[in-house]
């Protein structure tokens, strides 16, 4: 009875600690766990090692009786705590996996990755100097950082201090304004904030989460801001009037993965009233990457001001996870927002859901491509930390730290390649003229620079399983895993959701092709899988199924009468060639769904076995026809394939 004494005291001086029996050490479980098994041994020498005597001491009766119910109660609660460790422990690994799914300590969902990136709280413990990077050594420098996992990227953002050490958040913080807080603690410093006009000479009417921002010269070019909020909404539209804005930069959806992240703060058609201020819409153009809307606001109570012409560009291509997996879209963004910015506007107000994460990343390569071009030198760390002096914590991950120094390479290595149609002509001209100092035209050194892109093998770890690469018509092209198009998996067969085909975005509609491999016999039933699944009413072929004696596509489709593969039945309508393209149409069902649909296949006969078409008519003819099909179906993908899925699908 001792030793059990001995035990529960040990427990109870347990309580002591700041950890609690579920947060024990093993060492310490161990510890109770041989402590019982003393109690045990010592149990059964006090039980069974008594004098020869037929009777026994009532004490030892009461002694034997405690011990036979307390050992096994204290056994059972030395394992419950193993038991509970072990389960804590397993859920604390699991909780760390799924770290994405989780909020940060500062409650903000947005922008966060896989990879956990919380906000500085106090200054970088390694302090070290970044200087410029002159643009010509930029590639290299992406390389070298890139390395490891962006090891560097990692360590350089982790070096730059969270904020100003000397701004305040007065204004931020009064009990009035609290409420118009999206997040507690993204607030604009009261050096930096955006001071509305008083309403009424109410004394907190004048505070707006917002923050003027430099540009790389311009003093306060941006105003950064949270994505409005419901109570908010007449304090925003008051910011832009009052300051004169005419450009709205949007860099967050309304939801995302189920979360608010802005209100709508306009209105979808006609005209609707923020507090004082009228917004009407008078335009609204959606493009792949972003959407751009034109309102027309005005004060209500005050008719003799003329009423303003504002753009909202609302960059859409933004994922919930992470940063888009190429610059592209947003430097064709970034552009489309300084030609429609006025040249003598106000600010132009930025805006995602915290006001510093995206918001950040889109003011710093603003910036800095400005540097490039008047500096030729590259300095992120600096101009980053010049920012964060006016809003805290802008740009918010080390992603989006390095997401910047990709837009700024893609800049340097390929410029600005979008043209006028007016000087389409004139560019095509001096494509084709030697370039100075080089034996190769201009087309082939732009076509050159294409080359040079990366293929990222890393991101094809689906088309690369052993199971998926008998599937490839050519083993070196297969479907990055972002844009893959996934179908769905047969009942316990595994690797059935894939197939040799990848979504591509369109000029005004996101993926508006799949673009894929001339179907293979053993996986001519994934490609009709693949048309019915996805509701493709528009396949193009653009290649003939033998070409110099080698097989280039197999006869997915029936010269006459009904062909079946797995589920999908399909029947053969017409067929009729029209100068160089044959037009097939095919009746499709699905045995499963009970549902058919007309599919139509446009095959391209003028594409010759070497080389390219001679004239360009025949192509154009097949694009026609296919935006014809295309507005009588629905804008469905458009199934796209040649042989392998990529020259000629690509053109």
């Amino acid at each position: 009875m001792s030793h059990l004494v001995t035990i529960l005291f040990n427990i109870a001086q347990m309580r002591k600690y700041k950890r609690t029996m579920m947060g024990l050490p093993y060492s310490l479980l161990f510890y109770f766990i041989l402590k019982v098994c003393d109690v045990l041994a010592a149990a059964d020498n006090e039980t069974y090692t008594t004098q020869p005597s037929l009777t026994t001491p009532p004490e030892n009766d009461t002694g034997s009786l405690l011990t036979s119910v307390l050992v096994p109660l204290l056994v059972c609660f030395v394992l419950i705590l193993l038991a509970g460790y072990l389960l804590r422990s397993r859920k604390h690994r699991k909780a760390d996996v799924n770290t994405s799914d989780k909020k940060m300590p500062n409650g903000i969902l947005e922008e966060q990755e896989q990879q956990t990136v919380m906000l500085l709280s106090s200054s970088p413990t390694v302090y070290k100097k970044y200087f410029p990077i002159p643009v010509e050594n930029l590639e290299e420098e992406f390389r070298i950082r890139s390395a490891d996992d962006g090891k560097l990227f990692r360590e350089e953002y982790n070096s730059l201090q969270p904020g100003s050490i000397h701004g305040t958040h007065e204004a931020a913080n009064k009990e009035e304004n609290k409420e118009k807080n999206r997040y507690p603690n993204i607030l604009p410093y009261d050096q930096s904030r955006v001071i509305l006009i008083p309403v009424d000479g109410g004394p907190c009417s004048d505070y707006i989460n917002a923050s003027y921002i430099d540009g790389y010269k311009e003093r306060n070019k941006f105003i950064a801001a949270q994505g409005p909020k419901q109570e908010t909404v007449n304090d925003f539209w008051r910011m832009i009037w009052e300051q004169k804005s005419a450009t709205i930069v949007m860099l967050t959806n309304l939801k995302e993965r189920k979360e608010d992240k802005c209100y709508q703060y306009w209105p979808d058609q006609g005209c609707w009233i923020y507090g004082n201020i009228r917004v009407a819409v008078e335009d609204v153009v959606v493009l792949v990457d972003y959407t751009i809307r034109k309102f027309c606001i005005q004060p209500v109570h005050d008719g003799c001001k003329a009423p303003r012409l504002i753009t909202q560009l609302h960059f859409t291509s933004w994922p919930d996870f992470g940063v888009p997996f190429t610059p592209i879209g947003m430097l064709k963004f970034l552009k489309k927002v300084k030609s429609v910015n006025p040249v003598h506007a106000g600010p132009i107000v930025v805006h995602c859901s915290a006001g510093v994460g995206r918001t950040g990343t889109f003011i710093v390569i603003d910036a800095i491509i400005d540097m490039m071009n008047e500096e030729k030198k590259v300095n992120v760390f600096d101009f980053v930390s010049k920012i964060r002096n006016q809003r805290p914590q802008m740009v918010q991950t080390d992603m989006q730290y390095s997401f910047i120094y990709q837009a700024l390479l893609e800049y340097y290595l390929y410029g600005d390649t979008e043209l006028d149609v007016a000087s389409l002509e004139k560019h095509l001209q001096a494509l084709y003229t030697p370039a100075p100092h080089f034996d190769k035209i201009g087309l082939e050194q732009e076509f050159k620079k294409l080359t040079s892109v990366r293929i990222m093998k890393e991101n094809m770890r689906t088309g690369n399983l052993p199971a998926n690469m008998k599937k490839a018509r050519v083993i070196q092209i297969i479907p990055y895993d972002f844009n893959r198009v996934i179908l769905s998996m047969k009942r316990g067969e595994e690797y059935t959701d894939y197939i040799n085909a990848s979504f591509i975005d369109g000029y005004r509609q996101k993926d508006y092709f799949i673009a894929t491999q001339g179907p293979l016999p053993h996986t001519v039933e994934d490609f009709w899988r693949m048309v019915w699944e996805w509701k493709s009413h528009t396949i193009v072929i653009l290649t003939e199924l033998q070409e110099r004696e080698q097989e280039k596509c197999c006869q997915y489709w029936p010269s006459e009468g009904t062909v079946t593969h797995g589920e999908i039945n399909i029947e053969i309508k017409s067929d009729r060639l029209l100068d160089t393209i044959s037009v097939r149409d095919f009746i499709v069902t699905s045995s499963q769904e009970k549902q058919t649909r007309l599919v139509r296949q446009f095959h391209f006969h003028g594409w010759p076995e070497i080389g390219i078409p001679a004239e360009g008519k025949g192509m154009i003819d097949l694009i026609a026809a296919v935006q014809k099909q295309q507005q009588q179906t629905g804008n469905h993908p458009i199934v796209v394939h040649c042989s392998a899925g990529a020259g000629r699908t690509g053109t």
